[in-house]
């Protein structure tokens, strides 16, 4: 099956990530999950309280599944993949700092492969600085992220701009992964299975 590369960190959220581990198969494609190690990471699940007194004015942040990364960023060959899947949660915060996870994500824009970025993912995207020029969606506190890496922000469930796909939080995955299964399938019927191609 082409491959769809999966970047994780502790801190990851939960349903931001696990919507796409499980739906990306059911369409024949597979899941490859990244770190900074090959080893397991922590998920979180962010969530603003619905019946905090007093409100909170941002996510609660709480302890949710794991899951294991099966190879390092520095050992990833981006070349062999399909798509990038960038999950939000607290892990961009950090992940964006790592070289080769920068140059991973580079490879799929200068290949013009399909990407998808929902919620805080976007950090990665500003950092590997993909995002200049383009017109993006995420979550509302990450508006600055996207402007401060040149990209056009709006307030919109979902936003296609050639390939990329953005999402502002999982509330919008099926939406999300509608475009990105499309994007992906397309982009296979045009050019293969690129892990086949590079042996």
């Amino acid at each position: 099956m082409p491959q769809v590369l999966l970047p994780v960190g502790d801190a990851t959220e939960v349903l931001d990530t696990m919507y796409p581990f499980f739906r990306l198969p059911e369409d024949d494609f597979a899941v490859v999950v990244a770190g900074p190690e090959a080893r397991l990471y922590h998920m979180v699940l962010h969530e603003i309280p619905p019946t905090a007194n007093p409100p909170w004015d941002i996510t609660e942040e709480r302890p949710g599944y794991h899951i294991r990364a099966t190879i390092a960023f520095r050992d990833v060959q981006p070349e062999k993949f399909v798509g990038l899947f960038l999950s939000g949660g607290r892990a961009p915060e950090y992940l964006r700092y790592d070289k080769d996870l920068l140059r991973i994500t580079r490879h799929f824009f200068e290949a013009n492969k399909p990407v998808a970025c929902v919620c805080h993912g976007i950090e990665i995207l500003t950092a590997a600085d993909c995002i200049r020029g383009r017109k993006v969606t995420t979550v509302a506190k990450c508006a600055l992220d996207a402007t401060q890496g040149g990209a056009l922000y709006v307030n919109e469930p979902v936003v296609v701009d050639g390939n990329l796909v953005t999402a502002r939080t999982w509330q919008d995955n099926t939406l999300l992964l509608k475009h990105f299964v499309r994007m992906l399938k397309e982009w296979v019927a045009k050019h293969g299975d690129p892990a086949v191609a590079a042996g």
